[in-house]
């Protein structure tokens, strides 16, 4: 997210890839889903609590993620049990179908019309006691040191 931009009309191309090109000297250009931005956290075969990121400024981007009393985490989702267990399950498939194993973190959008894009699978998300996967760990019960405890077993194979 660092270098993002979002723009609304061509004439601001030029001055969201001069941002980007500061960064990186390959940049990804993709159309802007609106909505709502949840993540969902596969732990071995068990699907863990949507979470519902709202940041203030309006988009997750680096300051959001980062800086203290910028986001807010709503976990679980306050979303209908039909579409939690629908988006669950796409999450399940997406993991699968690209052959992770372990854990993941796969991120959506959720439009207002009910249709969720998926926008990235995060095979190495962050693992800090305030990361996402933790957040939603502890939304099913399970505390940081069981959570890490259970990963390094996957790794190993137990």
């Amino acid at each position: 997210t660092v270098g993002l931009s979002i723009i609304n009309n061509w004439d601001d191309l030029d001055a969201a890839l001069a941002t980007a090109y500061r960064y990186s000297d390959s940049v990804l250009l993709e159309q802007f889903v609106p909505g709502r931005e949840l993540t969902v956290t596969v732990l071995g075969d068990e699907v863990l609590p949507v979470v519902e990121i709202i940041p203030e400024s309006g988009f997750y981007d680096y300051e959001s993620k980062y800086q203290s009393g910028r986001t807010r985490y709503v976990t679980p989702a306050e979303l209908p049990e039909d579409l939690t267990a629908e988006i669950q399950a796409a999450t399940l498939r997406g993991f699968q179908a690209i052959g992770c194993s372990g854990y993941a973190r796969i991120d959506f959008r959720l439009r207002e019309d009910r249709q969720y894009f998926c926008l990235e699978v995060n095979t190495l998300p962050g693992m800090t006691p305030t990361s996402l996967v933790p957040k939603a760990a502890k939304a099913r019960g399970i505390e940081f040191p069981e959570l890490m405890e259970r990963i390094i077993r996957m790794g190993m194979g137990d």
